[in-house]
C-alpha cells in the first residue's frame, strides 16, 4: 500500500496562489506540482470554508498516533489469539 503524500501549508497556499495567477489554468499547476486537480480543488474549497490561516491547521499527527496505537492493540490481540488456539488444538489431542 502507497504511503499518502504529505503537503505543508505553505506548499497549499503557494499553489493556490500559483492557481490563481492569471493564464494559469489548475491543470497547468496540477501537472508542475505532480498533484492531482481534485487534491487542488479540495484545498480551495478548505480555504474558502475555514479561510486562509485555519484552512489547513497541521498534519493529522494526533490521529496518526492513535491509528498507530490501535494497529499495535490489534496486533498484540491478534498474537494472543493465535497462542490460545494452538494452547487448545494442544489440549483437545491430550484429551483423546
Amino acid at each position: 500500500m502507497a504511503r499518502r503524500k504529505r503537503y505543508s501549508a505553505e506548499f497549499k497556499r503557494q499553489a493556490l496562489n500559483r492557481a490563481d495567477e492569471p493564464g494559469v489554468s489548475d491543470a497547468l499547476v496540477c501537472e508542475e506540482l505532480g498533484v492531482s486537480t481534485r487534491q487542488l480543488r479540495r484545498w480551495r474549497e478548505a480555504v474558502r470554508e475555514h479561510g486562509d490561516e485555519e484552512a489547513f491547521p497541521g498534519q493529522g499527527k494526533a490521529r496518526d498516533q492513535e491509528l498507530l496505537q490501535l494497529k499495535r492493540k490489534l496486533k498484540k490481540a491478534e498474537q494472543e489469539l493465535d497462542f490460545l488456539r494452538e494452547a487448545a488444538r494442544y489440549f483437545a489431542k491430550e484429551s483423546k
